[in-house]
């Protein structure tokens, strides 16, 4: 496995998502500051959450 495919995918299981009051997912990486998502649906917070990371 590639070493930046591993790296996503280890920071990605370590993601912490709530569910806010007006019914979007925040999505966040407690070990990589300022990676974070605010999505209308739990999955698009993981892609968008996965692509600030990749950035």
């Amino acid at each position: 496995m590639p070493v930046l495919t591993a790296f996503v995918a280890a920071a990605l299981a370590q993601a912490r998502y709530k569910l806010l009051e007006d019914g979007t997912f925040f999505g966040e990486i407690p070990p990589c500051p300022g990676v974070w998502a605010n999505e209308t649906s739990l999955e698009n917070c993981r892609e968008v959450l996965q692509e600030v990371l990749e950035e």
